[in-house]
C-alpha cells in the first residue's frame, strides 16, 4: 500500500466507499474489513460507527470479478485524526473545493458533498498563490477566472488564491489631478474630479493624468500624437515583486503564458484555459 502525501484526495472518488461497521476499534475494525469482499475500484473505506469514522487503506487481492477478496488493509487515521464536514455545494472530486471546507486541526477530513458523495482529504496544505490584479471592478477579472478554474479543474491539487489589490481610485488620489483619463470604463472609478476613458477615444487631448500601463501610453500617442501630460503606471510587473508564486496579467503579452521566476503572467485578455495553464505551472 502506498503511503499518502499531504492534499491526498481519492481520483476518481469511486475509490472511496463508506460502510457501517461494529467498532472502531483498530484490531476489530480490521479483522472487519478483510473478512469482507469489496467492489474492485474500492481503495479506501470510512469506516463508520455511530458519529465517529475511521479511514481504512485496502490491498486488493488479484481477480477480475466485480467483488475482490481484501489482501491487506491498515487503518490509515483513527476517529481521533479523523473529522466530518456535511457541504452539499462541494464537489468531491474538485481538491481545492474539499481543502477549503477542511477541519485545519484534523489529519483527514470526510467530505460528504454535492449528491452525497463522499471523497477525503489527507493532511491539508493547500499551495497559496498570489494574483495580482487592479480593481475596480468587483470582483476583478483574473480573481474571477482563476476561482473558476479551481472549481472546476478536478487535476489541480488544493489551492488557495491570496489576492493582491492595484486600486486605481488610490493611485489616482496620490497623484491629484483634476482631470484623470483611464485605460476603459468601468463600475467604481467615480472620483472628485473629471474622468474619461481612453477606450471612448475622446476627440482631443487634454491636461489630463493618464491612469494606465505602457500599452495605455503607446495608445494615448497613437491617437492624440503626443505623450500624455502626466502619467501614473499600474502596470502588475512594476508593482509587484514578491518572490512567492503569484500570478498576474500584462497587455503587453498578447497570448500564451509567460514564466517569470516566481511569477506566472498570462495576457490582459487571458483565456480561462491560460488561466489554467498558469495556475497548473505555479501549483506544481
Amino acid at each position: 500500500m502506498k503511503d499518502l502525501e499531504p492534499n491526498f484526495i481519492t481520483r476518481p472518488y469511486r475509490g472511496v466507499s463508506v460502510q457501517e461497521v461494529p467498532s472502531l476499534a483498530p484490531d476489530a475494525l480490521l479483522s472487519h474489513v478483510r473478512s469482507r469482499r469489496v467492489y474492485r475500484r474500492t481503495e479506501f473505506i470510512v469506516a463508520v460507527h455511530g458519529d465517529k469514522r475511521a479511514i481504512v487503506q485496502l490491498e486488493r487481492a488479484d481477480g477480475d470479478g466485480i467483488l475482490t477478496d481484501v489482501r491487506d488493509a491498515r487503518v490509515l487515521a483513527g476517529p481521533e485524526d479523523v473529522a466530518f464536514v456535511r457541504a452539499p455545494t462541494v464537489d468531491t472530486g474538485n481538491a481545492s473545493q474539499i481543502a477549503r471546507v477542511a477541519d485545519p486541526g484534523a489529519l483527514v477530513t470526510v467530505v460528504e458533498g454535492r449528491y452525497q458523495h463522499v471523497n477525503f482529504i489527507y493532511a491539508p496544505a493547500p499551495v497559496h498563490i498570489r494574483v495580482v490584479e487592479v480593481v475596480p471592478p468587483y470582483p476583478p477579472k483574473l480573481l474571477d477566472m482563476a476561482q473558476n478554474v479551481l472549481d472546476f479543474d478536478e487535476d489541480l491539487p488544493p489551492v488557495a488564491l491570496d489576492f493582491v489589490a492595484i486600486d486605481l481610485r488610490e493611485l489616482a488620489l496620490s497623484h491629484p489631478a483634476g482631470h484623470y483619463l483611464f485605460p476603459c470604463r468601468c463600475a467604481g472609478l467615480d472620483l472628485d474630479a473629471r474622468v474619461d476613458f481612453l477606450d471612448a477615444g475622446p476627440p482631443a487631448a487634454a491636461d489630463w493624468t493618464l491612469v494606465g500601463c505602457e500599452r495605455s501610453r503607446q495608445i494615448h500617442h497613437a491617437l492624440y500624437g503626443r505623450e500624455p501630460a502626466a502619467r501614473v503606471d499600474f502596470c502588475p510587473l512594476l508593482r509587484d515583486h514578491d518572490p512567492r508564486p503569484t500570478l498576474l496579467k500584462c497587455c503587453l503579452r498578447e497570448r500564451g503564458v509567460e514564466r517569470d521566476g516566481a511569477r506566472t503572467i498570462v495576457p490582459w485578455g487571458a483565456s480561462l484555459e491560460e488561466v489554467r495553464e498558469a495556475l497548473k505551472g505555479l501549483a506544481a
